[in-house]
């Protein structure tokens, strides 16, 4: 999730923009087994991992849906379900019958902080939303820029980042379930150099292979990672 932070941190720091940060803790109870007391423990790290970021305190609003929720919020968090059919939630998402109701009215919390007015503490009346993140967060926002017009409220943009792979290789996502093939924002130094040193590498089986042919950099992870981090391409 790193990398869709750090370019809202690069934002920020050039137009002096209010950023909303949305812990979607309620998510967990329909998505999960976990008790509330876990999903707590789980956001105050979430909280405190996206706080060594860096963001403007005075401009940042970083809240959970299981502890925010205004009368504007929610008033705009109705109109939205209002729009949305429960064939486009089925098919957007991927939801079954089988599935709780929560799933299916989630999608309408996740798109009412698209609107300014769920923030009526913030002087954000007149300005436009522009979200940062990964690829997989599309369907949410592809799906309010449809519905957000038949309210008279402004359409999101967005800017799409791919996923960082981990350790494993080119073609696997980096995830939190497999912390041996992650790298977190509150490791060590020393525990990333280890990671990264034991990452796949696009390099040969003996060194001559090497010297002739040299190294793969399509599949070599250390080098992806300077794709992403490099400051300079």
């Amino acid at each position: 999730h790193l990398v869709p932070f750090i370019i809202c941190k690069y934002l920020q720091d050039i137009f002096d923009c209010y950023l909303g940060i949305q812990i979607t803790d309620d998510e967990k109870l329909f998505k999960k087994d976990l008790d509330l007391s876990t999903i707590e423990q789980y956001a105050i790290q979430n909280i405190e991992a996206i706080r060594r970021i860096g963001f403007k305190p005075e401009k940042t609003f970083i809240f959970q849906n299981l502890k925010y929720m205004n009368p504007t919020f929610y008033t705009n968090i109705v109109k939205i379900q209002s729009c949305i059919t429960n064939s486009q939630a089925f098919s957007t998402f991927g939801i079954s019958q089988i599935d709780s109701i929560g799933k299916t009215m989630f999608p309408a919390v996740k798109i009412a902080p698209c609107i300014p007015s769920s923030f009526p503490h913030l002087p954000l009346e007149g300005m436009n939303c522009l979200i940062p993140c990964g690829i997989d967060q599309d369907p949410y926002f592809r799906l309010a820029r449809d519905v957000l017009p038949r309210l008279k409220a402004p359409k999101p943009a967005l800017l799409h980042s791919t996923f960082l792979p981990s350790m494993q290789g080119v073609n696997t996502k980096m995830s939190a379930s497999y912390p041996e093939f992650a790298i977190f924002v509150t490791n060590t130094q020393e525990v990333i150099n280890k990671k990264i040193m034991r990452s796949f590498s696009g390099g040969h089986i003996d060194k001559q292979d090497q010297i002739d042919k040299g190294a793969n950099l399509k599949v070599d992870i250390a080098y992806q990672f300077i794709k992403f981090f490099a400051e300079d391409d």
